[in-house]
């Protein structure tokens, strides 16, 4: 059997001078929601039927404006090259797959991109998988 609780003469005054006060309290569920919208949400960009010059100009302005607009995860979609009008040996093609190999190098190899950024992985199958990776910005 539970004891019962008798309410102090402390915690009605308490309980009182709390409830005159509600204008000075947050509503915590709002403020999160605000606070970590871009934090929780994937900013996506699709760089299918892009040639390696576009996809890297594409990708450099993806990546400065969703940090300016401070968005911390990123999808980018390369595609596996599956596709690829390539027909001499498919399997072991460089031109099949190059925006999926290339893009990232880009990345990593400049430099105003890669200070910005945490980590580059490989996206999970839902999102792409061997044909997407995410990016995590700082």
């Amino acid at each position: 059997m539970k004891k019962k609780y008798s309410v102090t003469a402390k915690d009605k005054k308490d309980w009182l001078v709390f409830t005159k006060h509600l204008a000075d309290i947050h509503d915590k569920e709002v403020y999160l929601t605000k606070s970590n919208a871009r934090v929780n949400k994937i900013r996506r960009l699709d760089l299918h039927g892009q040639s390696l010059d576009q996809a890297n100009k594409t990708v450099k302005k993806f990546i400065l404006e969703s940090f300016e607009n401070k968005y911390k995860k990123l999808l980018i979609i390369t595609g596996k090259g599956s596709r690829s009008k390539v027909y001499e040996n498919p399997y072991l093609s460089e031109q099949m797959n190059k925006l999926k190999y290339s893009v990232p190098e880009f990345i990593k190899n400049n430099e105003t991109l890669y200070e910005k950024i945490k980590k580059i992985s490989e996206a999970d199958l839902k999102d792409g998988g061997k044909g997407a990776f995410y990016i995590f910005l700082k």
